[in-house]
């Protein structure tokens, strides 16, 4: 290695095997001794060990040129010592150049250059900054009326300088090297503050978003002097519900906290409880209802407790459930930027994998709610397209319900990628050719209708089953209702069947047929539909068309409410509004009220007066034979059997129930059958073979 100097410039030229970032490093060292205009001769550079670069970097230090090298220097204090620069961009054959980051425009090019030295500072490890370093800051904040920040690795090197504005900084992207649920980013923010305010809403946004293990603001004193210090760290899951901890100092020299051993104590209480949370497998979500002007507080509270219980029979661990009232929806975020930020702090602390909202996402708020966060982001009919997924066990249900999710995905298919955005070529497909994003479309579109045609096809050979039992002459009986009402419960009451039965929304999706036989010789078919919930998706009632259809060729619905939910009169409402956009709005059905066993004596049956139905426990069979009576009674009504012949297994008449609590009107707005009223002379005959199941 040779060092000379040529008409007011140093030229280094190594023989030996060096790397560039040992001739970097050597440059600086020359430049910090007194070496003006340093440039490197990298000719014959290949690569270099890292041992010797100390050395290297002291022999180059020591050998001044012997004609009145120009002054050094003073000398750096101990505690802050000078960085090798390896975060910049740099020319071969000339000096560092390091990238200054943010609001640079209308600097003064000594002001960059202060900016730009700053690379070349270093902090110990375990002090939040040095007060040389604070000074700096605080000096070059002060004259250009801007705030100024570093990201400080945990090496103590400055990994990146930032400028903003008088009031905030924008940070740049830090990319996501050590990014975790159990992890921090590895670097600090520190920052100056001009009006001497603690830490802003941005700062803890920061902190908790891009994991930081620290932020930190100084106050800005008159003079450019460093003044009070203020810092906040994140705190693992605690009963108070806090995401971080603020703390202060009255100045960089009585700074009492260890950046390094603090983010390493954070990462492990973060592993822990992620290896606590690992052990169930289950998705963490938090969930997030909206109010506005079409939806009271009292309807929004409602919703948000029946996805709830969506996400429960999905699978879905629920960590908390928040409301956000607006009076009109945010046409980007849904719920407001605010309030969004919020619930992504809340989910980065309980370490949620989701976030599912109570209302249908456009694609557009789809798309920017999801570049707000990392997390997976659902809508409520996403969710119920997943549960549909989960439970469709024949291939009519699966097939429907992959149309279904098909026609949700289409219009929200967006690019994702720049690369291969050009895929076509070759002979006759030259040109700009066809984006990624439209052949992804094609395809959809292509299995949408390939789907369709099938789907029609079924639908074409189960009319033409329903053809052959109307030949028959079979009466049908369909059990429609709420989702979880009793439904599944109450065919197998009635047929003696083992039909799947669970505590859960949309336990059973495909239908079932039974069949029934009555007294005479008389039989029916009982089919048990899927379930029905508010809100349903347009999607999955197109998809599913074809196997509500047959609920048109029913003689008679049953219409099972759940008579222990206290919003059972909205749940009729849900229902008879489906059943209406049908087309079955005038088909004759009678009012279920299942579940009457879990309300006190006498009050189930009050409900089933009130409403106009029969009361039922489809878990204890307690009113069958009523409601057998009832339908006994509207299917053979047209005198193909004497009346007699019904009437005389007619159960005791139900007791009289005072005026005051009957209604003026029965709940459904079609042709509802009230149970028979009359009074038999003998007592009754209940019918031991109406339970006897046939096939």
């Amino acid at each position: 290695m040779t060092v000379d100097q040529e008409r007011e410039r140093t030229i280094i030229r190594l023989d030996g095997v060096f790397d560039v970032p040992a001739a970097r490093r050597v440059a600086e060292r020359l430049d910090e001794a007194g070496y003006s205009n340093v440039r490197i001769d990298l000719t014959r550079v290949r690569e270099f060990h890292d041992f010797g670069v100390a050395l290297l970097a002291q022999t180059i230090a020591t050998r001044r040129a012997p004609s009145s090298p120009p002054p050094g220097p003073p000398a750096r204090p101990p505690a802050e010592r000078l960085a090798p620069a390896g975060r910049g961009r740099y020319h071969r054959g000339g000096r560092s150049m390091q990238d200054v980051f943010g609001n640079t425009l209308g600097l003064k090019p000594s002001q960059l250059h202060a900016l730009r030295r700053t690379y070349r500072r270093r902090v110990d490890a375990r002090s939040i900054i040095s007060p040389e370093l604070a000074r700096h800051l605080c000096e070059v904040s002060a004259e250009t009326n801007r705030q100024i920040g570093v990201l400080l690795d945990r090496k103590g090197d400055v990994h990146a300088v930032i400028v903003g504005d008088a009031r905030r900084l924008e940070l740049p992207d830090v990319g996501r090297a050590r990014a975790g649920e159990s992890r921090l980013r590895g670097l600090r923010l520190v920052h100056t503050h001009l009006d001497a305010a603690p830490l802003d809403r941005d700062d803890h946004t920061d902190l908790a978003l891009l994991r930081l293990d620290l932020v930190a603001a100084l106050e800005v004193r008159p003079g450019g002097l460093p003044g009070k210090v203020h810092w906040a760290h994140l705190l693992p899951e605690n009963p108070q519900g806090a995401m971080w901890k603020d703390e202060a100092s009255p100045d960089v020299h009585e700074l009492g906290w260890d950046p390094l051993a603090g983010a390493l104590a954070l990462e492990e209480e973060f592993a822990r409880a992620r290896s606590l949370r690992r052990t169930s497998g289950a998705e963490r979500a938090i969930l997030v209802g909206f109010g506005g002007r079409s939806r009271g507080r009292a309807e929004a509270e409602a919703s948000l407790d029946e996805l709830r219980e969506l996400a429960r029979t999905a699978g879905v661990e629920v960590l908390e459930a928040t409301l956000q009232l607006r009076r009109d929806p945010d046409p980007r975020y849904l719920i407001g930027k605010g309030k969004l930020q919020d619930i992504v702090l809340r989910s980065m602390q309980r370490m949620a994998t989701m976030i599912v909202f109570d209302a249908e996402l456009s694609p557009s708020q789809a798309r920017h709610i999801a570049e707000a966060t990392s997390l997976k982001i659902l809508d409520r009919t996403q969710l119920i397209l997943d549960i549909f997924a989960q439970r469709a066990q024949s291939s009519d249900g699966k097939l429907q319900v992959e149309l279904a999710q098909l026609r949700y995905l289409y219009p929200r298919l967006v690019g994702r990628d720049d690369s291969l955005s050009r895929l076509a070529g070759g002979i006759g497909g030259r040109g700009p050719g066809e984006t990624k994003l439209e052949i992804d479309r094609r395809r959809v579109r292509d299995r949408i209708t390939a789907l369709e045609r099938r789907i029609e096809a079924l639908g074409e050979s189960r009319q033409l089953r329903r053809k052959q039992r109307g030949g028959r002459g079979l009466p049908v009986l369909s059990i429609v209702g709420y989702t979880n009402a009793g439904k599944s419960t109450l065919l197998n009451a009635l047929t003696g069947s083992e039909v799947l039965v669970e505590d859960k929304l949309f336990a059973t999706l495909d239908p079932t047929s039974r069949r029934l036989r009555f007294p005479k010789d008389r039989e029916v078919i009982v089919t048990d539909t899927v379930g029905f919930i508010r809100d349903l998706p347009p999607d999955l009632v197109a998809a599913f068309r074809a196997t509500l259809e047959e609920l048109g060729d029913a003689s008679l619905l049953l219409h099972v409410v759940d008579a222990a939910d206290p919003r059972h009169d909205e749940r009729i409402e849900a229902v008879n509004r489906i059943l209406a956009d049908l087309g079955l709005g005038e088909k004759r059905r009678i009012l279920v009220v299942n579940k009457a066993d879990r309300l006190p004596p006498g009050e189930g049956e009050a409900l089933a007066h009130r409403l106009g139905g029969v009361a039922v426990s489809a878990a204890t069979r307690d009113g069958l034979p009523a409601l057998l009576h009832a339908c006994d009674r509207i299917l053979w009504a047209d005198g193909r059997v004497a009346f007699a012949e019904v009437e005389a297994g007619a159960p005791p008449p139900e007791p009289v129930v005072p005026a005051e609590t009957r209604p003026v009107a029965p709940a459904e707005p079609g042709p509802v059958v009230r149970p028979p009223t009359g009074e038999p002379a003998e007592p009754p005959r209940l019918l031991p073979a109406s339970l006897r199941r046939v096939s």
